[in-house]
């Protein structure tokens, strides 16, 4: 595998230039990020995740600077999710405490237990890869309602044990994460229950939003680290879109115009954003093969998150299977720089883009990749499954070296 060989495919756009555009605060304003950021910034275990400078992997690929978001210790859970469904759940039994009560309940308030036994008629169901739904166990374990969480034949038994340790009942199904969805909705339908998703449909749209303002919490953290700084190119990986469509949300109300180029990447086996780009509408691919970045494979886009990314994202591609283990296990030993960084299979997709892209001398120049460029990267996830982590990691090629190969022009 030679760097060039990463990216498969590539599709670019053109975006909406100026500030913010008024119409996507519907969707995701600065007024709810700076809600969410507030909130979340209060919980006692929170902490801001690192920013981690790959100085030697920007030198070898010729770019000012490429920096790491380490998502791999966020409030013990291990992922960014955990930002979102939480703070979408804590959101949820506010607004079901003001119905019965008529007073408005402090989220603070909910998640120290003193609405525990109202809420523990609540249930919340969410449809998963693993992360979301850990995230949505923790939420209903803080504030003491039930919770049941829907499993595709995909997702791991290591996965799935991490989201019962909180106390979620885990239902498995056959077929892939889209087939999970859909039993999902028809069961909360039946029971009356409440489903706390990552992504958005026709009629289910207002906590997919919370969400989003949950993840858009990693942007506003990268503003301070940043001190001033700014990025030039973003490369955010993308399941049904809603982390990448927050980050973009997110930089576009703090930068307007100078906002960066964001770039969104795919795997090829579940590549719903990229076709949605290529048609200009939300479109539904098939799954026919999982892909190992487990957390994105995803078939269909949310309609919510294609709102901002169709307007903010300029470029779309696509990456194979080859470059994953060889992306963790190079973050695992240091050498990109940042230190021995831990990295599970979907937290380096955004990274791999990013290396492709400026390894090919004509996608190099349609991004305006050089030495000027701050490359901002998003590591989604730590060892969510150590067992998958560390057959990953304990399994290294001939091909782990061609990462740090430099760049010849």
């Amino acid at each position: 595998m030679q760097n060039s060989d990463i990216v498969v495919d590539h599709f670019g756009r053109a975006t909406l230039s100026g500030p913010y555009p008024e119409a996507l605060n519907e969707i995701l304003s600065p007024a709810m990020a700076k809600a969410a950021y507030a909130e979340i910034s209060s919980w006692p275990a929170y902490q801001p995740t690192p920013l981690r400078n790959l100085d030697a992997l920007a030198k070898s690929l010729s770019v000012g600077a490429v920096y790491y978001k380490d998502e791999s210790t966020r409030l013990g859970l291990g992922s960014f999710k955990a930002l979102g469904g939480a703070y979408a759940v804590l959101r949820l039994a506010a607004t079901q405490i003001e119905a019965k009560t008529g007073k408005k309940a402090p989220l603070s308030d909910i998640r120290a237990g003193q609405h525990s036994t109202a809420l523990s008629e609540l249930t919340v169901v969410t449809a998963t890869d693993g992360n979301h739904g850990r995230s949505v166990a923790w939420g209903a374990q803080m504030a003491g309602c039930a919770c049941r969480i829907y499993i595709h034949a995909g997702v791991s038994e290591g996965r799935k044990q991490a989201m019962e340790a909180f106390g979620a009942t885990v239902i498995r199904i056959s077929g892939d994460y889209d087939d999970s969805l859909k039993v999902c909705a028809d069961e909360a339908k039946t029971n009356h229950w409440f489903i706390v998703s990552d992504t958005s449909y026709p009629g289910y749209m207002n906590l997919p939003r919370h969400v989003m303002a949950g993840y858009s919490v990693m942007a506003t953290e990268i503003l301070q680290q940043l001190e001033g700084k700014r990025p030039s190119h973003v490369f955010l990986q993308a399941g049904v879109g809603g982390l990448a469509a927050a980050i973009c949300a997110r930089f576009w109300h703090s930068m307007g115009n100078d906002k960066p180029r964001v770039i969104i990447v795919e795997p090829t086996r579940a590549a719903c954003v990229l076709e949605s780009a290529r048609q200009d509408k939300p479109m539904t691919v098939e799954i026919t093969e999982e892909t190992i970045m487990a957390g994105l494979s995803c078939g269909e886009v949310s309609l919510l998150a294609w709102d901002i990314l169709s307007q903010g994202a300029s470029d779309f591609i696509t990456i194979g299977e080859d470059g994953i283990g060889p992306a963790m296990r190079l973050l695992a030993s240091g050498t990109a720089g940042g230190g021995e960084i831990i990295a599970g299979e979907s937290a380096v997709p955004g990274l791999l883009g990013a290396i492709g892209m400026a390894s090919r001398k004509d996608l190099r120049d349609r991004l305006d990749l050089g030495p000027d460029s701050t490359v901002l990267v998003f590591g989604c996830e730590g060892a969510t499954d150590p067992a998958i982590y560390k057959a990953i990691i304990d399994a290294p090629s001939d091909r782990d070296d061609a990462l740090m190969e430099p760049w010849h022009g």
